[in-house]
């Protein structure tokens, strides 16, 4: 695998450590996958040769055949895939069986303390239709390690039934198990909907998995760590975040961290407004909704507004200047979005607008 990158790109360097790392572990394991390096700007021929268009760009060569391993170029938030547990994952996964094969409950300790995140699959036979299911799931994702096992004293020490799938996670419950029947579609939303926790906290290493993922429904908490009741609002959040795992993606964001001043300019809210929510839609396009409510952090009020999204009774909001108290004092009026109707199609008068920057 190969790193091209460019000295002077903020990406490479902070990418730089991370695949050193990488390559200091495989080297320890005795690995037969090697890393390497080329720097772009001296190497300029060899980087238009590999079609390089951004810095920096890892391609990972087996065979002799380029494969993309991410777009770390073109990304300034995300984070997934830049640490060297995430790196070497995905070399093993590509270079690998798609799930480890588990011959005992050592083997299987080993596998599900390895990651924040690994999915074991319970199958007697491991050449079963819902055991290659399970396996073709394994080989599309790429990012938690899958581990497989048809041995009876791995199943009873984890209490599992032939054909189960038990997602394990060093947080919230510990682990999900999945008992329905074996079906792609059914499995892979078990899977994207529990590898998250219920209330994901917003930073640069989960940025990635909130705006990348299949969840494309956001409900942003913009709430200070510092604020006394900070629990207190948490726990109601996390409450009601449960009941909509899987439909809507309930996220924090710490508005005492400096990163995260345009976040909370982008939505229009001021110091004075926090703690409030604010839900966003990413389709072709990003949709932003507020509570009718602003401040309003109770269990119902929570729950009134997601559904209110959901259900398409909460229209979306458009940022909108405050209206002056002065507005209509002088000759020329002052129009925001929250007068604009009003003034304008009242119908006992004509109205000439100016719409300026």
């Amino acid at each position: 695998m190969g790193v091209t990158d460019a000295p002077w790109c903020g990406h490479c360097k902070a990418l730089a450590p991370e695949y050193a790392k990488a390559a200091g572990q495989l080297l320890e394991e005795k690995s037969d996958i090697q890393l390497a390096k080329v720097d772009a700007t001296e190497e300029t021929e060899l980087a238009e040769k590999n079609e390089i268009k951004g810095y920096p760009t890892l391609k990972f060569y087996r065979k002799g055949k380029a494969m993309e391993y991410n777009d770390l170029a073109n990304c300034d938030t995300c984070a997934g895939g830049r640490t060297a547990e995430e790196i070497i994952r995905w070399l093993k996964k590509k270079t690998g069986p798609p799930a480890k094969d588990i011959n005992s409950v050592d083997e299987a300790k080993e596998l599900i303390d390895s990651g924040e995140v690994v999915i074991m699959g319970y199958f007697k036979n491991k050449e079963s239709d819902k055991a290659k299911i399970y396996l073709e799931i394994a080989a599309d994702n790429d990012e938690f390690p899958f581990g497989i096992t048809s041995e009876d004293n791995v199943l009873n020490e984890h209490e599992a039934k032939d054909g189960h799938v038990i997602l394990y996670k060093k947080f919230d419950e510990g682990k999900n198990k999945y008992t329905e029947e074996v079906t792609k579609e059914a499995l892979s939303q078990f899977i994207k909907a529990n590898s998250l926790p219920v209330v994901v906290d917003f930073n640069h290493q989960s940025a990635q998995k909130i705006f990348g993922g299949d969840i494309k429904s956001h409900n942003l908490l913009f709430l200070s760590k510092s604020n006394p009741s900070y629990k207190e609002y948490l726990d109601t959040f996390t409450k009601v975040a449960r009941d909509f795992r899987g439909k809507v993606l309930f996220v924090t964001i710490d508005t005492d961290e400096e990163d995260h001043e345009r976040i909370v300019e982008f939505f229009g809210l001021k110091k004075e407004d926090i703690p409030d929510l604010r839900l966003i839609r990413l389709q072709d396009e990003m949709t932003k909704y507020r509570p009718s409510k602003a401040g309003d952090l109770s269990e119902k009020a929570i729950r009134d507004f997601v559904n209110g999204v959901l259900d398409g009774s909460i229209k979306p909001h458009l940022l909108s200047q405050d209206l002056p108290e002065d507005w209509d004092k002088h000759p020329v009026k002052v129009l925001v979005s929250t007068n604009f109707d009003e003034v304008v199609f009242d119908k006992s008068k004509d109205v000439l607008v100016e719409f300026c920057k």
